[in-house]
């Protein structure tokens, strides 16, 4: 019955129009009704260790390498390298924004931080050279969703926090996954472009592609760093987070020279305005989490999936169906924060890897960005683009179709998933 009260009235909150954090606060007062006890005590205490947490320090410092990076001319060099090595070809555009949308995702973390920079630079342009605008903005989409998979993720971190699994190894868990993701969108982009006739860029020589190439040089060693550090063990994600975000500051001010110091305060601003709204959700959710907990709900889900507890992977594959349609209702840090303290207890009880049940689960949950109702990274093509979300919705289909297959197929063959892991760890 528990279960019922739980889902229940955290539905009933959010239809109400309440703010999913307020939503989250008011179903742990239901809970604790029904339960026959009410403290006002708990659920301050519990805000406040959902909050407090030294991991989640990189959250804030990866918006800010974000809002940096944009502002320092580094997102735009990644494009134009890209443009100068590809933009050639039939459908190069399409490329060249996958391509982009890979290295910026192992830049910043942030989904709707790199669709709306890669929207705002190639929709223009792929408006102009004649590709189907609806299909573009679809492509432009499902890129940005590699955000969350590739490190540096705050979507993993956020998970890795809440469900206490070493964000280090999700990290380098997530490198092929999310690779896959582009392949997967650029297989489909090559599929969908056949039927069109769009413009290409003229053929750049091979001195343009290497001015081109190290001129984004600083950008491109960012990532080298991250993955390389986190490998030898010389800082720790959260460390990571400052490094990437004193980096580029660095480069947009010294070395690209595009930071203004009047800048700062506006793009630090920013950063903190969504930093505000993450970690308030955090809070709110360590409420529900802890009464999750005593209520003992993921032992009662346990018993409701016994049946498949002997198989693995048809579990993972049930529950990544369940994610899936939850990530249609709702956004993607509430699903982590609410389905996290639920779910991996049962995982452990299973004896399905954490590290890898959480890269499919973030990588489910970035599927959920892209889908309506909700959909925040189509919203955001949308608004940029300026087009109706109704033809943005069937330009989406078939690049989140061909990631939502390598998803299944990651939870056919886990070793994909894993095999970095454990080259990386030797």
């Amino acid at each position: 019955m528990i279960v019922f009260i739980f889902v229940g009235s955290l539905l009933a909150l959010m239809a109400l129009g309440m703010p999913v954090a307020f939503a989250l606060i008011g179903c742990g007062l239901v809970m604790m009704f029904y339960m026959g006890f009410t403290d006002p005590q708990i659920i301050i205490q519990n805000m406040w260790d959902g909050a407090n947490s030294f991991p989640l320090l990189a959250v804030p410092f990866f918006m800010l390498a974000g809002e940096f990076m944009n502002a320092g001319g580094m997102t735009r060099r990644i494009i134009t390298m890209a443009m100068a090595w590809v933009g050639h070809i039939r459908g190069g555009l399409g490329y060249v924004a996958v391509m982009a949308a890979v290295i910026m995702a192992s830049l910043s973390g942030s989904a709707v931080a790199d669709t709306a920079a890669l929207a705002s630079v190639l929709v223009p342009l792929m408006r102009n050279a004649g590709y189907d605008v609806n299909r573009s903005c679809g492509l432009i989409a499902c890129g940005g969703i590699i955000a969350p998979v590739i490190p540096p993720s705050i979507g993993l971190i956020i998970f890795g926090v809440t469900g206490g699994v070493s964000i280090t190894k999700l990290f380098i868990a997530g490198i092929v996954p999310g690779a896959l993701m582009g392949l997967a969108i650029m297989l489909a982009w090559r599929w969908c472009i056949q039927r069109d006739n769009p413009r290409t860029e003229p053929k750049r020589s091979m001195k343009e592609r290497l001015t081109e190439t190290r001129d984004a040089f600083w950008a491109l060693l960012l990532p080298v760093v991250i993955i390389g550090g986190l490998k030898f063990g010389i800082f720790t994600p959260t460390e990571a987070a400052v490094i990437a975000a004193v980096y580029s500051l660095f480069v947009g001010v010294v070395i690209y020279r595009e930071i203004k110091i009047r800048d700062l305060f506006h793009l630090i601003y920013r950063a903190a305005e969504t930093t505000a709204v993450i970690m308030f959700l955090v809070a709110a959710a360590g409420v529900s989490a802890w009464l999750i907990t005593t209520a003992d709900i993921p032992q009662q889900l346990a018993e409701m999936v016994a049946p498949f507890m002997d198989s693995p992977m048809l579990l993972t594959a049930i529950l990544m169906i369940l994610v899936l349609i939850v990530g249609t209702a709702l956004d993607f840090t509430p699903t982590v924060l609410i389905l996290t303290p639920v779910l991996m207890p049962v995982i452990k009880q299973a004896g399905i890897d954490p590290v890898y049940f959480g890269v499919l689960f973030i990588m489910n949950n970035a599927l959920g960005l892209v889908t309506p109702p909700v959909g925040t990274v189509l919203n955001v093509v949308c608004g940029v683009a300026k087009v109706p979300m109704s033809g943005v919705i069937r330009g989406v289909l078939p690049f989140l179709i061909a990631q939502t297959i390598v998803m299944f197929l990651l939870v056919v063959f886990p070793q994909i998933v894993m095999w970095p892991l454990q080259w990386m760890t030797r």
